[in-house]
């Protein structure tokens, strides 16, 4: 009756409960796949293949507990009866008139081509008449999660590091003509290493193939840029760029970059009291978006003043968030911005499936702040607790 399947047999006798405790207290070491977290050089692999299983079947996997619903999926906890490994299972479930949703097709149709350090692994793929899973790799939590147990802002040198692997992802995946619309701190998955992987390609596009119906209803409104709350449907990369800054933004301040209100107008009144509202000079072709109305903004507020943030963390922020989308810096060159130096050379040189946690000098930080240890304290760089530009 235990969750604990295809284990290989013991020459001594043990207690019922003893293999499920054994593999509950296995603990991954520390530079190892997160994929793979019950293997250890030093002893005897726990799960063995069973010929007899196969990819594609229901009964190769085991849910272990429910970690999420959203509208159209719920995922699951599991582990593979295959391998051992542990694995997240998102059931996607079909309406009978409708059959599978496209965003599911759209999704396994991208991520079975992508294949990269920073993005999720899709291991699997179970159909039946009921339901569509996706068998993912295991991630242990997600950056709103994290941001969420370390308040406040998180440690310069972690912000470095998570930024880093999203830019990494969102390079590779426009390098490849396909756009994610949809960044979010929840769509951005933390291993237990640091390990960032970019998640959810539901809303995600290929522009290798033309198209004139790409929608403005696309990423969530606090992470969408000016361009697309216009009504632009003529997007490309920077709509990702964008969301990226948000997030670098909310890593560094502890809080949304712009939190806005339930409609497209209050979102861009947010963005006008930070940034400043544009104008034909400073945007051409602003007023022949769809959703621009001249006046639409009474209050116009200039921009903050400088703070004390280093130049290249203000530089590369301001770089990510330009108003006008063509002037915003794409994913390759921003992995070659200053503020990325001080990072080990080799990270610059990894071939793409390569984790950038295989580079001596590559580490995570103490955070500042921990709601499970409040009285930790490291140094850190301070941050004032507005909107820090």
């Amino acid at each position: 009756g235990h969750w604990v399947v295809g284990l290989e047999e013991s020459n001594t006798p043990q207690p019922h409960w003893f293999h499920t405790l054994q593999v509950r207290r296995h603990r991954g070491r520390r530079g190892r796949s997160n994929s793979d977290p019950l293997r250890e050089n030093n002893c005897q692999d726990p799960f063995s293949w069973k010929p007899a299983l196969q990819f594609g079947a229901a009964h190769s996997y085991v849910s272990l507990e429910k970690l999420g619903e959203g509208a159209y999926a719920s995922v699951y906890k599991g582990i593979s009866r295959i391998n051992g490994q542990l694995v997240a299972l998102k059931v996607i479930r079909m309406k009978t008139e409708e059959g599978i949703p496209f965003t599911a097709i759209r999704e396994a149709s991208l991520l079975k081509r992508l294949k990269h350090a920073n993005i999720v692994i899709l291991h699997d793929i179970i159909h039946t008449s009921e339901s569509l899973t996706f068998v993912f790799e295991y991630v242990q939590t997600d950056l709103a999660q994290y941001m969420s147990q370390h308040p406040g802002g998180l440690h310069s040198h972690n912000i470095r590091i998570f930024l880093f692997q999203l830019v990494r992802a969102l390079s590779y995946i426009h390098s490849r003509r396909i756009l994610h619309r949809d960044l979010k701190p929840q769509n951005l998955l933390i291993s237990y290493l640091g390990e960032l992987k970019l998640a959810d390609f539901g809303l995600a596009r290929s522009k290798s193939i033309p198209s004139h119906t790409f929608s403005s209803e696309v990423v969530t409104l606090w992470y969408r840029p000016p361009d697309v709350l216009l009504g632009s449907t003529d997007y490309s990369t920077a709509l990702d760029i964008w969301g990226a800054g948000c997030i670098f933004i909310e890593m560094l301040q502890g809080a949304p970059a712009f939190p806005g209100e339930a409609a497209e107008l209050e979102q861009l009144q947010t963005i006008w009291e930070v940034l400043g509202m544009p104008s034909e000079d400073s945007w051409p072709g602003i007023s022949q978006l769809p959703n621009y109305k001249p006046g639409q903004s009474l209050r116009i507020f200039p921009s903050q003043p400088e703070d004390n943030l280093p130049n290249r963390t203000e530089d590369l922020a301001q770089k990510m968030l330009k108003m006008v989308p063509g002037e915003r810096i794409s994913a390759h060159d921003a992995l070659q911005h200053p503020y990325f130096s001080i990072l080990p050379p080799p990270i610059m040189h990894l071939r793409d499936t390569i984790s950038i946690f295989k580079v001596p000098g590559v580490y995570m930080e103490t955070e500042v702040r921990d709601i499970f240890n409040p009285g930790r304290r490291v140094k850190r760089m301070l941050l004032p607790a507005s909107k820090f530009w």
